[in-house]
């Protein structure tokens, strides 16, 4: 599954995708909405995306999982608009036979959506906010 969503992502629903018989480990990972950076209170943060391009990235993320270690249990979920402390902005998981290989692929996962994905953050604070990246 791959989707970008203004909607509330739930953690346990991404998972039940990739649950398997034939998976023992299943390794999931929720980005989640800090309330405070460098001690000041961060109201929200601002998540812009262009859904065409993110979903066509996360696709072919999803497929160098497959080419790296033969793992086609991957889902991808990222949301957008603005997120409150507290909210889950991104959820990935991965589930393979062995748990190493599903630990490796899900950090592989977050470090490329982080890297190359067209997903732009603003961290909103009481007196101003930034975009992530542009500081």
């Amino acid at each position: 599954m791959i989707l970008v969503t203004r909607d509330t992502l739930k953690a346990e629903l991404v998972t039940a995708t990739v649950l398997k018989e034939s998976n023992g480990g299943v390794v999931t990972f929720m980005g989640v909405t800090r309330g405070e950076t460098n001690g000041r209170k961060v109201l929200g943060l601002e998540y812009e995306i262009y859904p065409d391009m993110a979903e066509k990235m996360l696709r072919r993320i999803s497929d160098e999982v497959f080419q790296y270690w033969g793992i086609a249990d991957v889902s991808i979920t990222h949301r957008f608009g603005f997120l409150k402390p507290g909210d889950i902005s991104m959820v990935v998981a991965v589930a393979s036979p062995h748990r190493k290989s599903a630990f490796e692929a899900c950090q592989y996962v977050v470090d490329r959506i982080k890297q190359d994905v067209p997903i732009w953050k603003k961290e909103v604070f009481e007196d101003s906010s930034v975009w992530i990246g542009s500081e």
